[in-house]
């Protein structure tokens, strides 16, 4: 995994083809959330996700922290990619990575909720299981740990990088005018934008993502 762009939330098929035709490399689906509404039907994302080409790959975005669950929705939605943004027993990711070996397992470390300590122990715990850790930022005055469009301290995610012995994707308030500074100094193996390439009433824009996954592209190479 390396140099990853990843989009999250599609709310109609016109966002699903300016994602697609703006070279994203994931699209996120985020369904069973605990402060934000649903985008979309499941059975909507069902059928947007088999439209997808091969070189853009789709995943499930959820707070669901038993794996049957799991492992049901992701059956539902046709996924093998899986963002586990709530809390989770190990022993239920375990379950998770037995009952399909090839799933890929990005798990979140939510910057702002955690001291350093809690964090290091979460990749300790974690890392062997999962495909990658995705950073985000905690809002205090709302609660919500995604989708905030609120940025945190890059310099912790820069540590998070060093210590992980699994890709870190960053994620959490960034947006076109950002990416290039935040992957300067984080150097992730990858990026996620929500809300940062919407417009206010919350919809994708062409112009926006078009910019983050030039700029994004742009800082990689600089950072080989």
């Amino acid at each position: 995994m390396k140099n990853i762009i990843q989009i999250a939330g599609v709310r109609n098929q016109n966002e699903l083809e300016i994602l697609v035709s703006c070279g994203v490399d994931y699209i996120g689906f985020p369904f069973r959330l605990t402060h934000h509404p649903e985008d979309i039907s499941e059975s909507e994302a069902a059928r947007m996700i088999r439209q997808l080409p091969n070189k853009c790959k789709a995943v499930l975005i959820t707070y669901l922290n038993k794996a049957i669950e799991i492992i049901e929705l992701c059956n539902k939605l046709g996924v093998n990619s899986v963002q586990l943004h709530g809390e989770i027993q190990l022993e239920e990711l375990q379950n998770l990575n037995a009952s399909n070996p090839d799933i890929n397992i990005f798990k979140s470390i939510i910057i702002g909720r955690s001291s350093w300590g809690e964090i290091e122990k979460l990749i300790d715990m974690f890392a062997p299981w999962i495909t990658a850790f995705i950073t985000d930022t905690f809002d205090p005055s709302s609660g919500a740990s995604g989708a905030t469009g609120k940025t945190h301290d890059w310099k912790i995610s820069r540590k998070i990088v060093h210590s992980s012995p699994k890709p870190v994707i960053l994620a959490g308030g960034l947006h076109p005018n950002n990416i290039k500074e935040a992957v300067h100094i984080v150097r992730p193996a990858g990026v996620d934008v929500h809300t940062g390439v919407e417009n206010t009433r919350g919809f994708k824009e062409r112009e926006k993502v078009q910019q983050f996954v030039t700029r994004a592209r742009q800082a990689f190479e600089k950072i080989q």
